[in-house]
């Protein structure tokens, strides 16, 4: 008897090497990030595209706040036109990464998301700054 689990079979082992390896290339997760900012190496941008008031009550330690709205080729033009851009939002529950990501994509930008966002974070038991 199967279950709702096994009823669709998986992915041969090849699509899966491919499937997994392409969803990195677009997603990143909180203890990736929060590796790379508690050891100064931090490779990438990270923009919190959530709105100002939100940003201010709390937020990723590092991260600067471009609601996604404002992502513009102008408001960008401080950063590397080949430095990879982290996005990250509320969380889950959000598709504001994203947005965030189409429009970063649009004006031809590396860009990730990071999957869980704010959320994600708190969860994981690593501390926001708060403005």
């Amino acid at each position: 008897m199967s279950t709702k689990v096994t009823r669709t079979p998986a992915a041969c082992s090849t699509l899966a090497l491919q499937h997994f390896e392409q969803l990195l290339a677009f997603e990143t997760d909180c203890w990736d990030v929060h590796h790379a900012i508690s050891n100064q190496r931090r490779d990438f941008i990270l923009i919190d595209v959530r709105a100002q008031a939100l940003f201010k009550q709390g937020h990723l330690p590092e991260a600067i706040n471009i609601p996604t709205h404002q992502l513009k080729r102008d408001t960008l033009t401080q950063f590397s036109e080949d430095k990879l851009i982290v996005v990250y939002c509320a969380g889950p529950h959000c598709n504001g990464t994203e947005k965030a990501a189409i429009v970063l994509a649009k004006l031809n930008r590396p860009v990730k998301k990071m999957i869980g966002g704010i959320t994600g974070w708190i969860d994981e038991g690593f501390k926001l700054v708060i403005d």
